[in-house]
């Protein structure tokens, strides 16, 4: 008998509650039976628009023993209180990504896991695309040879959009721009493809015409444990990009998407490059690989949903979520050091010290 789908709730209905709804929608693994906003009208018209009931309150959400997760589309500055509520209520908690605003708090979530028994899964979806499974999987296989570089840019046109009464505007809710609001998707791509990351630098700039407080340019440095390399760009100011390429002695892989469908991944597939170049084959032989079908967004809710069921941690981890805010924090860092190069686990050790763990 195929077991019934996990019964979860959705917190903060806005734009990104829409878009995971669909998702959830074409699977049978989680069902949202609870939608709650501190807004009476946005309850009800997410309940219009997307079939979920609406709850009258958090804590009839948190009361409900049916409910056995809850997704988080608050805030970044709202992750932490709204996890703990619901971890207390001994539910699992899914939430967007970054973990939290700031690496400290990112940490305290971490922390919900050993203190309430629940598991905390963060949506860092990139790595969970059809192209970028398949150059994981070509590198678990030997086919790339050994893996030495890769290199990744995520870029858009937003800082040229950016208003005083837009968030991201401002130095303190988006730090570094595009640096932590796009180079963090690629930043867990890499420690995804290249393992444990050991230092970054970086440096960045302001080019946007509109003039926000925040960087619009940034270019950031990292080493790997087995000293490999890798480069992630996120440039503001440009059409939208997602594409990685990762070289090794015997071939290199190449994957990037079209930036319009990033709302729609069950059509990325459609409008995706994937290809491999072998040896000392050049640009001209390179063989264009079939993108596999995937729905990343599908994909990180039903490791979620596996999660509620399991009570086991998956690899879109509290830990894996916390490593790709310690490596923005290392960027930062690096740009107001002129680009020294920043150790992660030092970035790590330092909050955790003031956090007295």
């Amino acid at each position: 008998m195929t077991p019934s789908p996990v019964k979860v709730a959705i917190v903060g209905l806005g734009r990104w509650a829409k878009v995971l709804t669909r998702a959830i929608s074409k699977s049978d693994k989680l069902k949202i039976v609870a939608g709650f906003s501190r807004s009476v009208e946005k309850r009800e018209a997410f309940q219009t628009e997307m079939g979920v009931p609406s709850a009258p309150s958090m804590e009839a959400i948190l009361s409900d023993s049916s409910i056995e997760g809850v997704i988080l589309t608050v805030p970044n500055e709202q992750h932490l209180p709204m996890a703990e509520l619901v971890a207390k209520a001994k539910k699992h908690v899914y939430t967007e990504k970054p973990i939290a605003s700031s690496l400290a708090e990112g940490l305290q979530i971490a922390d919900l896991e050993k203190r309430y028994g629940i598991t905390v899964t963060v949506g860092h979806s990139a790595r969970l695309m059809g192209g970028i499974r398949k150059i994981r999987e070509a590198i678990d296989k030997g086919e790339l040879g050994r893996v030495a570089f890769i290199e990744a840019n995520f870029s858009n046109n937003r800082a040229l959009e950016l208003t005083p009464k837009t968030w991201r505007w401002y130095k303190d809710r988006a730090p570094g721009g595009p640096l932590s609001q796009l180079a963090i998707h690629m930043f867990d791509v890499l420690h995804y493809l290249g393992g444990e990351v050991v230092e970054a630098s970086s440096m960045a700039s302001k080019l946007s015409p509109v003039g926000a407080e925040v960087d619009d340019q940034s270019m950031t440095l990292v080493k790997f444990a087995d000293d490999k390399v890798g480069y992630v760009g996120s440039c503001w100011t440009s059409p939208g990009v997602f594409a990685v390429r990762v070289f090794g002695s015997t071939g290199l892989m190449h994957f990037e998407i079209d930036f319009d469908t990033w709302d729609t991944p069950d059509q990325l597939h459609k409008s995706s490059m994937l290809y491999i170049q072998r040896g000392k084959d050049g640009y001209a032989k390179r063989e264009e690989l079939r993108v596999p079908e995937s729905d990343m967004f599908r994909a990180e809710l039903e490791m979620f949903a596996e999660s509620c069921r399991t009570g086991k941690s998956n690899e879109l981890s509290a830990n894996n979520g916390n490593v790709a805010v310690a490596m923005v924090y290392a960027a930062l860092k690096s740009i107001d050091k002129n680009g020294q190069r920043i150790r992660i686990a030092d970035v790590m050790q330092e909050v955790k010290t003031k956090l007295g763990a």
